[in-house]
């Protein structure tokens, strides 16, 4: 999981200047009406969309702009029509990669990722090429700053997470993907600061990428995969050294 709670940090670190570019906004609005149209419009019962709503109030978008997003989803509104798809691949070292898409022209999404992964060092897989390495889970990271791990780990699993691990300068906990709030509500409770909380897929195994020009590489295309517009969430099991993934990141 180091690979991905690294690549978890610098995406996070990222929001507010994806923010700024407009592209934050409209990713959320599509997962809004995407989970809307999936699960229904009732967060209650519509963990999807009870996530994407935190997500898009932790990024100050407006309550207008959501409820909107919302009932285009439900059709209470006329909007795009727009369609979910997963797309895997391979990236350089092997690594494995999953793209969640939500988009209005599947065809050109298609293409253009293709181009993407082609022109570095990727390239696209079918269905099920990697697809059954990752597992969904629940996922928090917490600063270790904030708790002494013993504290955490009573607090954590009491409330039903499945694991903490430390690595770095950050815990990892992870669960399944329906506890994922009551761990949360728990952490909230002790007082616990959380870095970032999603239901995101958590790698079996990784793949540790050492060689400086493949780590940029890497960290290059996960970039441009993540900048796509439609591209939602992007996944891979690459494992890369902290003193990389620091250059990947002030690139």
């Amino acid at each position: 999981m180091s690979g991905h709670s690294k690549w978890a940090s610098i995406k996070h670190k990222k929001a507010a200047i994806d923010a700024k570019r407009g592209q934050l906004f409209t990713k959320l609005i599509k997962e809004l009406t995407a989970a809307a149209r999936s699960g229904g419009g009732n967060q209650e019962t519509n963990i999807r969309l009870r996530t994407a709503v935190q997500k898009a109030k932790e990024s100050n978008m407006p309550s207008d702009n959501i409820d909107k997003a919302i009932m285009r989803g439900t059709g209470e509104l006329p909007g795009v029509t727009y369609e979910e798809a997963t797309y895997e691949g391979y990236g350089p070292a092997g690594i494995a990669i999953m793209l969640d898409v939500v988009t209005d022209n599947k065809n050109r999404t298609t293409a253009e990722l293709r181009n993407i992964m082609s022109k570095k060092g990727g390239n696209m897989a079918s269905s099920g090429s990697v697809s059954f390495l990752f597992a969904k889970k629940g996922y928090i990271s917490i600063e270790k700053s904030a708790i002494e791990e013993e504290k955490l780990m009573n607090v954590v699993l009491e409330a039903g997470a499945e694991d903490l691990k430390g690595e770095g300068d950050v815990y990892e906990v992870t669960t399944q993907p329906q506890d994922l709030e009551a761990v949360k509500a728990a952490l909230a409770q002790a007082k616990v600061p959380v870095q970032s909380a999603e239901i995101t897929m958590v790698p079996a195994t990784t793949i540790k990428v050492a060689d400086k020009g493949t780590a940029l590489t890497i960290l290059g295309l996960m970039d441009t995969l993540e900048e796509h517009e439609d591209v939602q969430h992007a996944y891979s099991n690459f494992d890369i050294p902290d003193a990389l993934m620091e250059n990947g990141e002030n690139k």
